[in-house]
């Protein structure tokens, strides 16, 4: 906790945070500083990374939340648990350009979005050019590819990027592993050139079909490299709805890939955040069971199994009093830190003070820093004063920050 001393200087961390606080736009910053909020779920959170760390247990889990609650301030410090244990981690949105039901796009996201371990900026490039042609790691990721997927374009890809010294060709295999896929013809033009002999698959690769191959690949890549895991944050799930139907029910079918650990990649573990309403308005608004008898009467699952789970999904609870009063302090302590000064205000006082603010976690954080900024700037917010020394005063209400 912030020491809140005035012969500290500004500290542009603190202000950083209250600046996205007051943005309401979560950040890893913030997820990292107010982990311990909601000490259950961060309990079962930190039980399934250690799993995930320890014993390489993949799997999948569908959280809900109603909007302004903390979903993905929660992705966001899962971000920073995982990181620190050595995982590494992908935070992806759903969107038009994010969807769920094409893999191969989903794909290319979440490749984009993804940091190793302790790093700020995503991109694992870096550690792919350490890899040299006959060693350990090189000659394991050429086995996996060409025995463990069900096609073996990755061996043919990886053997001509390990041994090509032209740097044209390095950087379409590089940007192929990066969701960019080259073509089958272009791929086996570069074997033949490199190696003298053609590239045959023994099934032909189609980026619809056979996009999973990429994310074992990579999961099996990260574990080679040393790493305990590989986290897969997606935030917006809800998104799914906007869908066509059957776009929707093939998204569901792609969930499964990361939430059954029988389909998941090796050692991942992906994490689901959607709002708490989706159950209503569009697994029983859009009318999906019977949607999926009508669409794929004979392949019901796993997409029936996706929908149970997604009814089911665990609903974050609003924070306790006694939860919301500790967040509260913590941002008078990060305030008096990003600027300099001692509000020195009791829980109950910040507590009043967002009373008006509603239920919602992320209007009570605003309603605080306004109330905050009001003291700082005028020496007073209402009916409370700060005096000269730094400690307040207040009659008997203190009005909520919406009535200033």
């Amino acid at each position: 906790m912030y020491d809140t001393d005035n012969s500290h200087e500004f500290d542009f961390e603190a202000r950083h945070i209250i600046e996205a606080l007051r943005s309401g736009v979560p950040s890893r910053a913030v997820g990292a500083c107010f982990s311990d909020a909601r000490p259950k779920i961060m309990r079962e959170i930190t039980g399934q990374l250690n799993q995930l760390c320890e014993n390489q247990k993949s799997g999948g889990k569908i959280i809900s939340g109603k909007y302004g609650e903390g979903k993905t301030h929660l992705l966001n410090t899962i971000f920073n648990l995982a990181s620190s244990e050595n995982m590494v981690v992908s935070y992806v949105s759903l969107s038009k350009e994010t969807p769920l039901d094409k893999l191969y796009l989903f794909y290319q996201k979440v490749i984009q979005n993804t940091c190793l371990p302790k790093r700020i900026q995503p991109g694992f490039m870096h550690e792919m050019e350490k890899i040299s042609a006959n060693s350990p790691v090189a000659n394991e990721m050429l086995l996996y590819a060409a025995k463990q997927l069900e096609t073996d374009k990755l061996y043919f890809l990886l053997r001509s990027y390990l041994n090509t010294e032209d740097s044209d060709e390095k950087f379409i295999l590089q940007a192929d592993l990066e969701g960019d896929f080259v073509a089958n013809a272009a791929l086996k033009k570069i074997y033949r050139r490199i190696f003298r002999q053609p590239a045959k698959y023994n099934t032909n690769f189609s980026k619809t079909k056979h996009c999973s191959d990429y994310f074992h690949f990579m999961a099996h890549l990260f574990q080679q490299l040393g790493y305990h895991g590989w986290v897969i944050l997606v935030d917006e799930t809800e998104l799914i709805g906007r869908l066509g139907k059957k776009t929707r029910l093939n998204a569901y079918r792609n969930m499964a890939n990361f939430i059954f650990p029988e389909r998941c990649p090796e050692a991942t573990f992906t994490w689901f955040a959607l709002s708490a309403s989706y159950s209503e308005d569009v697994i029983d608004g859009k009318h999906e069971f019977e949607n999926l008898e009508t669409v794929f009467p004979d392949q019901p699952e796993p997409i029936r199994t996706v929908l149970n789970l997604l009814n089911e999904a665990e609903q974050l609870q609003p924070l306790t009093r006694d939860e919301i009063s500790e967040v509260l302090m913590k941002i008078q302590n990060f305030h008096a830190h990003a600027y300099n000064w001692s509000p020195n205000l009791s829980a109950d006082t910040l507590a009043r003070a967002t009373q008006s603010g509603g239920y919602l976690l992320r209007t009570k954080i605003r309603a605080a820093i306004e109330f905050l900024d009001q003291l700082y700037q005028y020496g007073k917010a209402g009916r409370t004063i700060i005096n000269e020394l730094g400690e307040e005063t207040f009659e008997e209400e203190v009005p909520a920050i919406e009535d200033l």
